[in-house]
């Protein structure tokens, strides 16, 4: 029998997502209040150790919806997690380059200078990984290995969670400091460096805003496993305790995630104007970013495609050493509480 919850810790990514749309409304909070549970914010806590869980899910009775490499690192570090579900927002994903490089397609970025992130003081580069992610995908296209081209790191000092995200007219907002932060667009600007790696809507404005030439987007290609990456699928996960002692609390959140997707398939301008307070942008950048069916990229499943992408990503990962030992993700995969809720409704789209 599922035990009462007293508190819901949350915490999701600023991208597209429907724990995130959900927060915004106020329908998951409503939702959980039926069972007696309120929610709280990881990332807006006080105590960093709380934030922190954003990252290594050490948090009891915690759900986190975004980025599949902190959840895949926690896993892999032993944490007692489990996935319940996946969403494929496919993004933007850009190798950037300065117009008077010389660089026009991937083969020309043989023996030139790559610009990556290292955070050596966080848990896990997540930055790092990704960007890693990319160009490795773009080279393999064009038949070159990482290894062709020359790696610059620019070093950040701190982690990802030294101060809490505040809640600024329901858009998330980082309390950080910006001075010291896209050191690597910074060295690119200056020469330094020949090409770098960004994402989202913060890469299409971004490049946009300094006419960044556009090597590859590997976000739109056709192949699935090109296009995986952190966000790509995104890894809606609990930890273990949630699971066996709160079932109903965990339905609930898958209940209410499915609802809003449903919502939002039917309701694209508002989903939009949802997700740009979500990524701390415009409308805009967010169709340039997602398109402008943006409202229909959200679907959290257990598909077969996002399961083999998540493997693969999974190996990419221990093949570089971000994580310490691969694993089976169908292992880490419970199916209970989506088939659950599904079996009772008809949420699902067609």
């Amino acid at each position: 029998m599922s035990e009462p919850l007293d508190t819901l810790w949350y915490t999701r990514c600023p991208v597209p997502t429907g724990l995130g749309i959900a927060v915004q409304q106020g329908w998951l909070q409503e939702d959980l209040a039926h069972l007696g549970t309120q929610v709280q914010s990881v990332r807006e806590a006080d105590q960093q150790a709380v934030r922190e869980s954003h990252f290594d899910h050490s948090l009891r009775n915690s759900v986190r919806h975004g980025g599949s490499i902190p959840a895949i690192w926690a896993r892999a570090q032993g944490r007692e997690t489990r996935v319940i579900g996946l969403s494929w927002a496919d993004e933007a994903q850009l190798i950037l380059t300065r117009p008077d490089s010389g660089i026009h397609t991937v083969k020309d970025l043989k023996g030139r200078r790559f610009g990556l992130p290292d955070w050596a003081s966080a848990q896990i580069d997540f930055t790092r990984a990704q960007a890693l992610r990319g160009l490795e995908n773009a080279l393999k296209l064009a038949g070159l290995q990482v290894g062709d081209v020359e790696l610059v790191n620019y070093r950040y000092t701190g982690t990802f969670s030294d101060r809490p995200v505040r809640n600024v007219a329901g858009t998330p907002v980082s309390a950080s400091q910006s001075e010291g932060r896209n050191l690597e667009l910074a060295a690119l600007l200056r020469g330094e460096v020949d090409a770098i790696f960004l994402k989202g809507a913060s890469a299409v404005q971004l490049a946009h805003a300094f006419a960044l030439h556009t090597v590859i987007d590997t976000g739109s290609h056709p192949d699935p496993l090109i296009r995986s990456n952190n966000g790509t699928p995104r890894t809606l996960t609990v930890d273990s305790h949630l699971l066996e002692e709160h079932f109903d609390a965990s339905r609930t959140l898958v209940d209410t995630v499915l609802r809003t997707e449903q919502w939002a398939w039917a309701n694209p301008e508002e989903t939009r104007r949802f997700l740009a307070r979500e990524l701390n942008t415009s409308e805009y950048w967010v169709a340039a970013a997602y398109g402008d069916d943006a409202h229909r990229r959200l679907r959290t499943t257990l598909d077969s495609r996002s399961i083999e992408a998540l493997q693969d990503f999974t190996e990419f990962l221990f093949r570089w050493a971000f994580i310490p030992r691969r694993f089976d993700v169908r292992e880490w995969i419970d199916f209970r509480v989506l088939e659950s809720v599904i079996g009772s409704t008809s949420r699902l789209a067609v």
